[in-house]
C-alpha cells in the first residue's frame, strides 16, 4: 500500500481562533480596535491629541478621495501593536511633504490610520516612526471609568 503524505481530508479539522500577536497589560489604560478588540496602544504611547494631526487627517482622506464615515479626530502614538504596516507612498499633507504608509488592524485588516515613515520638513521631523491612528477605529479599555 502506498503512502500518502496528507492525511485524508475527514481527518483534518481546520480552526481559526481569534489570537493576537500582543496582549497589553490588563494594569493599564489601553486602546483597542473597535471592530475586533485587538490591542493597539498603551495609554502611555500617547503623544498628542493636537490639531495639526486633525489637518494631516482631512488630507489623508482628501487624498484617497474617501472620507466618509471619517471622525476626522486622531491620536499620535510613539509605538503600537497587533498593527500591520503597508508600502509609504509620498503626501503632501497639510504640515509639509512626508512619506507615509497606511497602517491595518493585523486581525481584522481595517485600515486605523498611517505611520510617518520620513518627514522632508525639519520642523515635521519628531513624527518620525511614530503612528497615527484615527478614533473612529478605537475604544478605549482597562480601567477608564
Amino acid at each position: 500500500p502506498e503512502l500518502s503524505e496528507e492525511p485524508p481530508a475527514e481527518m483534518v479539522k481546520m480552526t481559526k481562533s481569534k489570537t493576537f500577536q500582543a496582549y497589553l497589560p490588563n494594569c493599564h489604560r489601553t486602546y483597542s480596535c473597535i471592530h475586533c478588540r485587538a490591542h493597539l496602544a498603551n495609554h502611555d504611547e500617547l503623544i498628542s491629541k493636537a490639531s495639526a494631526f486633525f489637518r494631516d487627517l482631512m488630507n489623508y482622506f482628501l487624498t484617497k478621495m474617501s472620507f466618509q464615515g471619517s471622525q476626522g479626530r486622531a491620536y499620535l502614538f510613539n509605538s503600537v501593536v497587533n498593527v500591520g504596516c503597508g508600502p509609504a507612498e509620498e503626501r503632501v499633507l497639510l504640515t509639509g511633504l512626508h512619506a507615509v504608509a497606511d497602517i491595518y488592524c493585523e486581525n481584522c485588516k481595517t485600515t486605523l490610520g498611517w505611520k510617518y515613515e520620513h518627514a522632508f520638513e525639519s520642523s515635521q521631523k519628531y513624527k518620525e516612526g511614530k503612528f497615527i491612528i484615527e478614533l473612529a477605529h478605537m475604544i478605549k479599555d482597562n480601567g477608564w471609568e
